[in-house]
């Protein structure tokens, strides 16, 4: 059974939920009664199975007990990006048909921005403080029982896209079992890691985002406890391993790449013997710094391919990944196509755009049936992309190249981006990188790369001329950037996905309205 109930039986003081660094935590026994408490609630106010509701909040203990209070009532969960604007975060609410929003004291001024912008969204609810326009959520739930709900239909998640090509896209799956006490879709997948009651799982990432909320879900679902992260750290989460005697973790390539840049005699000063799995995903990752981290973590890595629309995913290892560096796997949920632009397969090492084959369509845009056909193949209409391209060897193994969207297009010649950013990021003096497609009278377009400095580091032509040659060494001449810009930083989200448009949009004259 693998909802917080079974839990409070079997392990009641267990730590569900520690807060990193701090002395919060929260108990199976705890986080089951809470969330008993906030289902009664929301059942109180006439919430019934199918209605929305979302959450804007830190990481924090109570983003758990909203999340089972949900899915132990049939609703359906929306958490929403903590780094949206005002306007990000109303878009969201309205769009989902959120009746309910959830936030805390931390998120204050932009929940206090949000008030008048939600109309439709009556029961507002805060906690660790007060705001204008929000009910405290400790004293509305003050008359409500902590025991569960007569009936729990099981609800989901109303996950949206990251935004990073345009608005962000609410993502509906495919209905999963209709009562609480049936299994999540993913368990079997978090047992291959070794997942079970005596896991202690490091969640550096922000809770919002699909893998982190999803994988801790599942440790939850499991009996494990989850160590999460109130922001990433470099030093402190590899401080978090050794003093929490952490078993699994999940991780994006950017927290790989500070990781690495830490002096060494910080990399060498903890214990990480009880690491067993290290998961990681959300975008590509540098060849030559996966192979760093193996190096010093040993083959602990698990990467996996997949997005939030749950259309399909890749798995491998690091001793396959050692045999094919840079594939992201075999498929391990649906059937991989890789096509061309008429919806047709291309043979073993040709490039297209990637599919995964299910007996039905796995998902649906909310509020957008375009969005949804343009994600079916044009012949098969249960074959879905999430819009990224690559190829598969004769073995099966898939490689990543880029977004078809981030493409650059120069003289007639495809440019994906991503080879010239993993290039750029190992030099020692960039933090970060991006490189775009900007206007070229001769050839349409050509590549800039814009670059995040190490801190300390100054700006400078020689610097830009250096970079520019750095990367002549490890990618394709005609891919080489043509001009190199400095940036304070870049628009990058925690979960390693970069709002490319954003940066685009600096470099591009304005569409006519």
């Amino acid at each position: 059974m693998y909802h917080p109930g079974a839990h409070a039986l079997n392990r009641p003081d267990q730590p569900a939920v520690i807060i990193a660094g701090t002395d919060q935590q929260i108990s199976h026994k705890e986080l089951n009664e809470r969330s008993n408490r906030i289902a009664q609630f929301l059942h109180g106010q006439g919430f019934r199975a199918g209605d929305h509701i979302a959450i804007l909040m830190e990481n924090n203990l109570r983003y758990f007990e909203v999340f089972w209070a949900a899915l132990r009532s049939g609703l359906i969960f929306t958490p929403i990006n903590r780094y949206f604007t005002p306007d990000e975060a109303a878009y969201v609410v309205n769009d989902s048909g959120a009746k309910a929003l959830f936030t805390s004291a931390h998120m204050g001024e932009t929940a206090k921005a949000l008030v008048n912008s939600i109309p439709d969204c009556p029961f507002r609810l805060i906690v660790d403080g007060s705001c204008p326009g929000y009910d405290e959520l400790d004293a509305a739930l003050a008359t409500f029982p902590k025991t569960p709900l007569t009936n729990e239909p099981r609800g989901q998640m109303m996950l949206y896209s990251s935004g990073t090509t345009g608005r962000p896209k609410g993502i509906l799956r495919t209905p999963i079992p209709a009562d609480i006490a049936e299994g999540l879709s993913h368990i079997d997948r978090l047992r291959d890691y070794g997942i079970d009651e005596c896991t202690v799982y490091l969640s550096p990432a922000p809770i919002y985002h699909a893998a982190p909320l999803a994988y801790s879900v599942g440790v939850l679902s499991l009996g494990g406890t989850i160590v999460m992260m109130p922001r990433f750290d470099a030093e402190h989460a590899l401080q978090c391993i050794q003093e929490y005697k952490v078993t699994h973790s999940q991780w994006v390539p950017t927290m790989f790449i500070r990781m690495l840049k830490l002096p060494l005699d910080i990399r060498g000063a903890f214990d990480l013997s009880s690491h067993q799995v290290a998961i990681h995903a959300a975008a590509p990752c540098p060849v030559e710094v996966k192979r760093q981290i193996i190096d010093w973590w040993g083959p602990v890595l698990h990467e996996y391919y997949a997005g939030s629309e749950s259309n399909g995913s890749t798995r491998i290892d690091s001793h396959e990944w050692l045999k094919r560096p840079g594939s992201v796997g075999k498929a391990s949920m649906g059937v991989l196509h890789i096509c061309d632009e008429d919806g047709n397969e291309v043979p073993p090492r040709a490039e297209g755009t990637i599919y995964f084959e299910q007996p039905e369509m796995p998902f649906r845009y909310h509020n957008d049936p375009k969005k949804t056909r343009e994600a079916q193949n044009s012949q098969h209409p249960n074959w879905s992309t999430l819009g990224d391209v690559g190829y598969v060897d004769e073995d099966g193994y898939l490689y990543l190249t880029d977004r078809k969207s981030f493409m650059i297009i120069s003289g007639g010649v495809n440019i994906y981006p991503q080879a010239i950013e993993d290039a750029l990021v190992l030099h020692p003096n960039v933090m970060d990188a991006a490189v775009v497609g900007v206007p070229n009278e001769e050839f349409g377009e050509e590549v800039k790369a814009v670059v995040q400095l190490e801190p300390g580091v100054s700006e400078s032509v020689d610097l830009a001329e250096e970079l520019i040659a750095f990367t002549r060494d490890k990618v394709a001449s005609y891919m080489v950037p043509r001009s190199l810009d400095f940036t304070e930083t870049l628009p990058r989200l925690p979960t390693g996905k970069l709002y490319k448009h954003k940066l685009r949009e600096k470099y591009w004259p304005p569409k006519p309205a």
